[in-house]
Order: structure tokens, then sequence, then C-alpha cells
């Protein structure tokens, strides 16, 4: 089923990322929203969210997957030049809440998980002055992230 089929605005009532934005809300436009997580242990962690009630990434049109990529590619090089984490961890899980959205996951050698995924039981505390540097370093990221795609140039 394609997306075009149905209004931008489509719902579904017991969904939350049809009713909320799912984060703290940096940028938007007709198909797709960008949040932050509010996560302690992970300060580099945001959300791509299609607007969209669309349970699977395979529903989407050939047009939204690829504009899909295209932000997710964007969001990761921009939190790479401004966080410089370890590795970046890109995940699509929607067992909870059925509505197609990506993770965006900041991962560091130090983190409380690292190596494993942030969803694993913790493997030590992160140190705080870690978690203060990259938190000191969001505003600009998510300033520059909330200007949206091509207002600044990421080499590709």
């Amino acid at each position: 089923m394609s997306i075009e089929a149905h209004s931008p605005t489509r719902t579904h009532p017991d969904c939350e990322l049809c009713h909320q934005d799912g984060g703290m809300l940096l940028w938007r436009d007709a198909g797709w929203r960008l949040v932050r997580v509010k996560d302690a242990a992970f300060p580099g962690f945001y959300r791509l969210i299609s607007n969209q009630h669309v349970a699977e990434f395979s529903e989407l049109s050939v047009e939204a997957r690829q504009r899909c990529l295209e932000l997710l590619a964007w969001v990761e090089a921009l939190v790479i030049r401004h966080l410089s984490p370890t590795k970046m961890n890109l995940a699509t899980l929607g067992n909870v809440v059925p509505h197609v959205h990506w993770h965006v996951v900041a991962r560091f050698d130090w983190d409380s998980h690292f190596p494993s995924p942030i969803w694993a039981a913790a493997q030590r505390a992160a140190p705080p002055e870690q978690l203060v540097r990259i938190g000191s370093l969001l505003p600009t990221l998510d300033a520059v992230l909330a200007a949206g795609p091509g207002a600044d140039t990421v080499a590709r």
C-alpha cells in the first residue's frame, strides 16, 4: 500500500507518534519530523519519524523511502560532525509503537552500554564529565538540525 493513497494527516487513535511529537521537536516538513530524545544516558539520541501512521517501511512510497534515507544520512552526518561519536547506531524498531520511525543514536566507547545496544543492560556507569561534555554540544547541533536539510552543507 502506498502512502500516497492516504492523507498526510492519517492518524490512528491509539498511536502515540500520531498524537505527540515523540521527543523535543527540532524540524518538520510535510512527510517527516526530527526530534531529540531526552535520555540522560544517551545525549546524542534522535528520532526521525514519519508524519503518517504507517507501520512498515515497505508501506511507504518509493519517494517517501528515498526521502527517509536522505534525511537519515543528513542527521547522521551532522551528529558525527558535531559529537564525534565512536559509532552511530541506526535502528527502526516498531514493536511497541507500530509507526515508521528511525532511532539515530551517537554511541561512545565510554557510554554505559557500549558496545551492546542501548536497549541491553548497562555494563557500567557513564563518566559524568563525558555526559556533560556531550550535553554542552547539543544546543549547537540542535540549532543546525532545526535549520533543516540543506541549511548546513554536509560533506559526502
